[in-house]
Parts: C-alpha cells; sequence; structure tokens
C-alpha cells in the first residue's frame, strides 16, 4: 500500500471501519476539501480490504450523470450482477429493471432499496463486502435514497459502507447514524515528509515556496512542482490569490494538452459518460476515438482501467473538470451525441446525452425527456421527473409545449415531491410562456394544490380545476394522464367541500369519461364520497382491486387504492404496501405519498387498537407536513392524535386539537375537517359521561334519523349517537337512526359495519333475537379484528345482560370488553368497565390470577423495560424486535397483567417472586 503521510489517524479510523465490517457491519463518511486525501483513503481502505480477504465494490459520483436515476447503483452493484439469482424473485426482478440490467414495468423504490440489501447481504454470506463509494455529492438522487437505506441497515451483516463527500458541497446521501472521518489538511510535518519523498531533488527554496502555495493539500504538493521547478521567483514573492482548487485544474489543463487529439476526445466521452463502463465506449460509432488511444493518459497518471471491473477511474475529480473546461463547444455536443448512440437500451440517459447535444429547440428531444420524466416518477423520484420536465420545456418547439411541460413539473413538484416554492416559480413561468394556456389541467391542478396549502379555500380550487376540466380539449378520453390526475384531485376537493354542489360536477365529468373511467377512480368515486348508498356495489371491485396491491409498484396508485378502501373497512389489506410507501418517505422519498400512507395507518390502528402506533405515526405527520410544505394535511394527523387523546381520557387535549382543527377548517371551506372534529368531542364526552353533549357532536356530523349524505365518516359515529341518544332519554331518534342504519343496510358495507349496527339494535331494541345475533357477530374474527368498537359493544351487551339478570353472561362479554380497553390504555371504558363487572358481583383484583408469572419470558422482558420509561423504539432497539412487534407484545401485556397503561406496569411487576 502506498504511504499516506501524516494519516495514521485516518487510517486507524478505517482499520475500526474493517473489523466492524467483518464483524457486524458499519457505515461511515468521509469528509474533506478536494484533493485533501479522501480518494487516497478509500483507495487505501479497498488496499486494506483485499489484503483481508473481503469483497470490493466500488462506484464513484459523477456530476454528469446526477440525473440519471440508479446510475452510480448500477456502478456499484454491476460486479455482483451474476449473484442477483440469490434473492428473491420480486426484489430481483426491481433490481434488475432500476440498475438496466433486465426489462419490466417500474419498479417501486423501496422494493429497489430492500433488493440491494438483499444482494449486499447475499453476497456477504460468502466473505465480508466492503462498498466504497467515492464524491457522494454527485450521486443521483435514486441511487442515494438506496444507499442512505443501506448504511442504516448493515448492523448484523458482514458488510461495511464507505463514502466520501467534498466539504461544503450538498449531498443526497442521509448521513443520520454514519459515523464521520473529517480529513484535515496534513500538518507542515507531514507534507514535508510527502515532499522530500516524492521529490528529492527540489531546492531549500522551492521546496518552501511549495509548501507555502500547497497548504498542506497532498494533490498540490504532488501536482505543483511541474510548474515550480526552473520558473524564476523573487524573494518577496507573495502566494497566488487564485484559489487552491482552480490552480490543480490548471495543472492538470498543461498535462492534458500535452495528449494526443484522440485520447483528449475519449478522456471527454468518459467524463460525459460517467460510470467509467468500458463497455458503453466499446459500443462507440466507428467515428470516434478507440479505447486503444486512452493508452496515454493511462502513462501519464491521469487515469487508471480496472480490468476486474472493466471500468476507467479518473485519478481526481478534477481532472474530468480540467477536461470538459478545455473542450470546445462543439466537441462536447459532438460527445453527447456520441453517447446516446451508445446507450439505445437506456432510454433515459440516451435523452438527457440528447438534451445536452441540442443546439435550440428540439421537440423530438423534449419528447424523449417527457417520456423519461414519466418513468422515473413511477419509480417514486419526482424531483428527477421535475428536472426531466423542466428540460423538456427548455427544448420544447412551441410556447404551448413548453407551458405544458412546466405545468407538469409545477404539478408534481406541488403534489409530490414538497417543493411548494418552486412549483409556484414554475407555474408563474408556464402561464407567462403560454398566457392562453391558463385552464390548462395541469396548471389548474398545481394551482389548486398551492392554494390548498397557502391562504387559498376549498371553493375557489373546486371552481378553478372544474372550469379547467370544462373547457379542456381532452374531448374526456380516459386515457389522458391530465385529465384522470384533474379528476382523482376533484375527487379529494368535492370531499373536503362535502356539500352536494360539490360533487355534482364530479359526478357529471365522471360520467363524461370515454370509454369509462380507470379503475381506482371508478372505485373510489363509489366509496370514498357516499359509501352508505353507492358502497355495497364496489364490493367484487375492491375486492379484485386489493388482490392486486402486493405487486404495485406506483406510489400513487398504492396510496389512492388505500383512499378507496377507507369505508369499506379495507385498509387492513392495504397495510404492508402503506409501509412501503412510510419507509419510502422516511428514506427520502415523495412526502406526499408518506402523508397518504400515513394517514391510512394511523386510521386502522385506531380501529384495530393499535394506539400507541397510531400516536407514532400522527407525530411523525405532522412532522413531515411541517418539514415538506404540506400544511394542508397536518389536520388529518391532529384528527388521528385527538381521537386517541380521547379514547385514552386525555380529554383537554382532545378538545384542543379539535378546536385547532374547527379554527383553521372553517374559514378555508375545509367542510370534512370541520366534521371531523366532531368526532374527538364526542368520544371525550362519552368518555366523561357528558352524554347530552356526545348527542349534539354527534348529531352534528349527522342528524339522528339521517345518515347524512355525502358525509361519509357519519359511519364512524353512529353507535356513538345511539347510545348517547338512549343515555338522555331521546329513544324516538335513537330507534330512528338505527331505522336508518338498516334501511342502508349499512351491515352490508363490511364485518365491522355488521357489528356496529348489532351493538346499535342492542341499545334499542327488546327483541331476544337481537343479543343472540350479536352473539354470534361477536364470536367471529370482526370482534378480534376491531378491537375498540367490539369492546365497547361488549360493553353494552354486558350492561343490558346483567339488567336482564344474566349476570354470568354479562361478566363473560365484560371481562372480553375489560383485557380490550386494557390493551389500548381506553381508561374512562376500562372504568366504566370495572363499574359494571362489580355490580355483577365480580371481585377484582389488581393483577389477574396469572399475574406476571403468566407473562413469556419475552412479554416478561419487554413490560420491565417499559416499565422503567423506555419508549416502544428503544426498547426494540435493545431487544432487536421492530417497535410494531413490541408494541403487538404489550397489547397483550395489558391485559394478561391486568393494567390500562404503562403507568401500572410497574406495581403489577412487583407482585412477581422474580
Amino acid at each position: 500500500m502506498t504511504e499516506l503521510f501524516g494519516r495514521d489517524a485516518e487510517l486507524e479510523q478505517l482499520s475500526d471501519f474493517l473489523i466492524n465490517t467483518r464483524n457486524h457491519g458499519d457505515a461511515r463518511l468521509i469528509w474533506g476539501e478536494p484533493g485533501v486525501g479522501k480518494s487516497a483513503l478509500i483507495t487505501a481502505a479497498g488496499e486494506l480490504a483485499l489484503a483481508a480477504q473481503m469483497r470490493l465494490l466500488r462506484a464513484s459520483g459523477s456530476e454528469f450523470e446526477a440525473d440519471v436515476s440508479y446510475s452510480c447503483l448500477n456502478q456499484l452493484l454491476l460486479p455482483v450482477h451474476a449473484d442477483l439469482d440469490r434473492i428473491p424473485p420480486g426484489p430481483r426482478e426491481a433490481l434488475a429493471v432500476a440498475l438496466g440490467f433486465g426489462a419490466g414495468p417500474p419498479p417501486d423504490a423501496l422494493l429497489v432499496c430492500n433488493a440491494a440489501l438483499l444482494l449486499v447481504r447475499a453476497v456477504a454470506d460468502d466473505a465480508p463486502v466492503v462498498l466504497l463509494v467515492d464524491d457522494i455529492q454527485w450521486v443521483d438522487r435514486a441511487s442515494a435514497v438506496v444507499l442512505s437505506f443501506i448504511a442504516r441497515r448493515l448492523d448484523g451483516c458482514r458488510a461495511g459502507l464507505l463514502a466520501s463527500a467534498r466539504t461544503g458541497t450538498a449531498s443526497l446521501l442521509d448521513p443520520r447514524g454514519l459515523a464521520e472521518i473529517v480529513v484535515p489538511p496534513l500538518d507542515d510535518e507531514a507534507a514535508g515528509h510527502l515532499v522530500d519523498a516524492a521529490f528529492p531533488q527540489l531546492t531549500a527554496r522551492i521546496r518552501q515556496r511549495l509548501l507555502d502555495l500547497a497548504q498542506g493539500n497532498p494533490l498540490a504538493l504532488m501536482e505543483l512542482p511541474s510548474t515550480l521547478v526552473g520558473a524564476v521567483h523573487r524573494t518577496a514573492a507573495r502566494p497566488e490569490v487564485v484559489p487552491l482548487s482552480d490552480r490543480l485544474q490548471a495543472m492538470f489543463a498543461a498535462r492534458i494538452a500535452e495528449l494526443p487529439e484522440p485520447t483528449r476526445q475519449l478522456l471527454l466521452l468518459a467524463t460525459f459518460e460517467g460510470t467509467g463502463d468500458i463497455r458503453v465506449l466499446r459500443a462507440l460509432p466507428d467515428d470516434q476515438p478507440g479505447l486503444a488511444d486512452l493508452a496515454p493518459a493511462e502513462r501519464a497518471q491521469l487515469v487508471r482501467v480496472d480490468d476486474a471491473t472493466a471500468r476507467i477511474a479518473f485519478r481526481h475529480p478534477l481532472i474530468r473538470s480540467a477536461i470538459v473546461a478545455m473542450s470546445a463547444h462543439e466537441e462536447r455536443r459532438r460527445a453527447h451525441v456520441a453517447l446516446a448512440g451508445a446507450l439505445h437500451g437506456d432510454q433515459e440517459r440516451r435523452a438527457w446525452h440528447l438534451a445536452a447535444a441540442a443546439v435550440g429547440p428540439d421537440e423530438a428531444v423534449a419528447e424523449l425527456l417527457e417520456n423519461a420524466a414519466h418513468r422515473v416518477m413511477l419509480r417514486g423520484d419526482a424531483f428527477a421527473a421535475v428536472a426531466a420536465l423542466i428540460r423538456a420545456a427548455e427544448l420544447s418547439v412551441t410556447s404551448a409545449a413548453r407551458g405544458r411541460r412546466l405545468a407538469e413539473a409545477a404539478y408534481i413538484g406541488a403534489e409530490a415531491s414538497g417543493a411548494v416554492d418552486d412549483a409556484r416559480t414554475l407555474l408563474t413561468d408556464a402561464r407567462r410562456a403560454a398566457p392562453d394556456g391558463a385552464g390548462s389541467l395541469h396548471a389548474a391542478n398545481a394551482a389548486a394544490f398551492l392554494m390548498l396549502n397557502g391562504d387559498g379555500d376549498v371553493n375557489t380550487a373546486h371552481r378553478l380545476l372544474m372550469g379547467a376540466i370544462e373547457t379542456g380539449d381532452h374531448g374526456y378520453l380516459a386515457d389522458d394522464p391530465a385529465l384522470i390526475e384533474a379528476m382523482h384531485t376533484l375527487l379529494l376537493l368535492s370531499w373536503y367541500g362535502s356539500s352536494p354542489e360539490y360533487w355534482v360536477p364530479f359526478y357529471q365529468a365522471l360520467g363524461r369519461l370515454k370509454p369509462q373511467p380507470p379503475d381506482v377512480l371508478a372505485l373510489a368515486s363509489r366509496t370514498f364520497p357516499d359509501p352508505v348508498r353507492t358502497g355495497a356495489s364496489a364490493l367484487p371491485r375492491i375486492a379484485a382491486i386489493l388482490e392486486s396491491l402486493p405487486a404495485e409498484a406506483d406510489p400513487t396508485r398504492i396510496m389512492r387504492i388505500g383512499t378507496a378502501s377507507v369505508y369499506l373497512d379495507r385498509l387492513s389489506d392495504c397495510r404492508e404496501s402503506s409501509w412501503r410507501l412510510v419507509e419510502h418517505g422516511r428514506e427520502g422519498g415523495p412526502p406526499r405519498r408518506h402523508l397518504g400512507a400515513l394517514m391510512h395507518l394511523c386510521l386502522d390502528d385506531y380501529l384495530v387498537g393499535r394506539w400507541d402506533e397510531a400516536e407514532e405515526l400522527a407525530l411523525e405527520g405532522q412532522r413531515v407536513c411541517d418539514a415538506s410544505g404540506f400544511s394542508f394535511f397536518a389536520w388529518y394527523f391532529r384528527y388521528n392524535r385527538a381521537i386517541i387523546a380521547a379514547g385514552r381520557g386525555r380529554f383537554d387535549e382532545a378538545y384542543a386539537l379539535a378546536d385547532e382543527m374547527s379554527h383553521w377548517a372553517l374559514p378555508r371551506g375545509v367542510s370534512a375537517a370541520a366534521l371531523f372534529a366532531h368526532h374527538p368531542r364526542t368520544l371525550a364526552a362519552l368518555g366523561q359521561g357528558d352524554w347530552d353533549a356526545a348527542f349534539r357532536h354527534a348529531a352534528a356530523m349527522s342528524p339522528p334519523g339521517v345518515l347524512a349524505s355525502h358525509v361519509p365518516h357519519c359511519t364512524w359515529v353512529m353507535f356513538d349517537l345511539v347510545e348517547a341518544a338512549v343515555r338522555t332519554g331521546r329513544t324516538v331518534e335513537a330507534r330512528a337512526h338505527v331505522e336508518a342504519m338498516r334501511s342502508a343496510d349499512i351491515g352490508a358495507l363490511s364485518p365491522r359495519m355488521a357489528l356496529i349496527l348489532a351493538g346499535a339494535e342492542v341499545l334499542v331494541l327488546d327483541d331476544d333475537v337481537v343479543p343472540a345475533r350479536l352473539e354470534e357477530l361477536l364470536a367471529g374474527p370482526a370482534a378480534e379484528r376491531w378491537l375498540f368498537e367490539a369492546s365497547r359493544i361488549r360493553l353494552a351487551l354486558g350492561e343490558r345482560l346483567r339488567r336482564s339478570r344474566s349476570a354470568s353472561a354479562a361478566r363473560r362479554h365484560l371481562l372480553a370488553a375489560r383485557d380490550g380497553f386494557a390493551a389500548m390504555a381506553a381508561a374512562p371504558w376500562l372504568d366504566r368497565t370495572h363499574a359494571e363487572l362489580r355490580a355483577t358481583k365480580y371481585r377484582l383484583a389488581n393483577v389477574p390470577s396469572g399475574g406476571p408469572a403468566a407473562l413469556t419470558a419475552q412479554e416478561f422482558q419487554i413490560a420491565q423495560l417499559a416499565a422503567g420509561g423506555l419508549t416502544n423504539k428503544q426498547i426494540a432497539e435493545r431487544l432487536y424486535l421492530s417497535h410494531r412487534t413490541v408494541g403487538a407484545h404489550l397489547y397483550r401485556i395489558f391485559p394478561k397483567l391486568g393494567v390500562a397503561s404503562r403507568a401500572g406496569l410497574r406495581d403489577a411487576l412487583s407482585t412477581d417472586p422474580r
């Protein structure tokens, strides 16, 4: 290994990194100024790894490939292409498509992340593997997301990631959790040793001049002597004021100028190619230089060729900068054209090279870039899609085409990427480019989203978008992407407005789509606006669409299927796909999809009793809203936090969050949010025993005896309204509401709706058949699935059975209700259940007969850690579990110990003699 002067501390850190890699995995990031020796340390790490018989995978970022998705990952994983067969078919196909190794539909970005990690782990099973990535600041966004994902998941795997980046540059690699190695300039002693070893013939005067100019930068110490030797220097000469990096680039330029013309042309081609793949250079047209022309550059030590990987590597990135700076415009243009000709199988890179070669507007190239934008958007890379559309707009021949492409970029920026300020600028530019195209659907879509996230109101946004749809030249063809996007946006705007006047034009436009609406739009139009009246007709359709969800790669489609599933209680079928979107969002994916998936998980968590997770995800959702510019959607997460707070007896918090929702929503016309705010108020009033207030708030969502039109969330307070009406002596209203539920055949929508209907009937009907029918439902899977409603309905049934002097039957349901409420820490309902149990002469104990001894060893350990104040995440890290697994264990532990929350764990555990 080449001696590195003055780098003992850094080499020791690299040695620790390799030891950790061999034992349990590691990831580190090297920072430093240009020329300070980052690449030398990366090379040293590689040499040490090879000496230790570790597998080596290398890649480097290229500023000329930064817009091409997965270009860096392709470099890194190309040597292990043959190992793809070692990972499961789904991930294997996704990774092969992303890296250009195979054809297929655009893969989901999170699936690519998992596939890359699986591949690294598979390779590491044979021998420890080291991933070296130089110049991370130029790595494309898609590759950076995958590398960030891998870096935080190497624990327990014999693999390590070592990346380098320039100080002061922005990097798309998420540095969280990565140990850093900061490389300073060499001190005077080390710099002197390096100069003496490399240039022992220097005179003392030139040597000192070199040390003064180089400022401890190793690259400068090695490159500047050629310009200093033989030069005339005055004693009082002052150091140049030119930045060191510019001076070094000039040194490289002088050496490049001495090369033969074909060699310089080949170096320019290699620079623009970006990945260093010799196969691409071999595929160049016959009129371009051949690989034999590379020899002079190799002898001048400007590049090296790795025979094992068949890749060219430049000695330093400044060489590439010098090559481009020395080239003429026409030389650069011809190089890009030649590379486009060699990349017929890679349409995205080909489009970018043709765009770089364009000397003016070129509609054919603009269309290629637009198509590339749509492909990368399907992979969830909204930022790359926006970049491609902006460049396509620049190349557009007509102002109308330019305006249309800028408007689509604005729409993606506003709706998906969260780049709200950039989207506003793009929309303004689109309107300037095509003033007559103000009604274009992409522009209207972008304007509607920007309006919602600003100070605009739902009514104005709805009118703007509806006007654009009605005046568009789309012919209502269902294969028009802009029209279908506008229809999905219009559906949401109509739902936010929660009034029939919003829905009438939506349904009119939907009915005009030819030959028929796309499947998810058709489904959502039946299940989301008014499921009471149209949801049952969509049941066969949703079953078929949900079956396709596990293989679905389009994040937008996944989110919209989840939206269509809410009021048919099929969110549980979307959980796996929703978690994929959440993980993708956490790794840098589009925040809008991240938020949509969080909403769906929160709603499902509330219904099934995963209340700890619901609160965690709701807080995450609010943080994402704040960070991404999607302030509009924060009300969803306030709602989820509020209903959990109400269910757990934190009444002041529930009312405060509900008030925040109302105060924000009413001035903006977001009636859906204002209606939703009545739900936590209803629950809080029920928990406090304020039945009259509970009735008023539930009735505000839908009057008694009516299931309000186009207020789908009224189905979530049906049981609340009936119970509050019965408790306040409003028997007529209670019966009328049950009759409305029966008339609507609400039980046909889902097992949960059937359970709620049966529970409401038990509250108002004296028929002995009613409890028997409810008993059958409670014996089925619905009672386990819908924990909160099932527990409340068991409580109501237990109260009725106790009043009919069936104490033993009452106890059975009350005990099951108690376990459910305890699992959720639903303190107000747990207190009511305990009171009912006492009324049946059941003797309550602080701890059930099993006590802590009834816990499994793992449950006992989790209970101890939770009693000690650790969060689910902290417990998960300590026990090498997922935080969701810890939460699931706690749900089982609470009822076993007879406690309602974590606060009771310590006392319950203290009864255990262990």
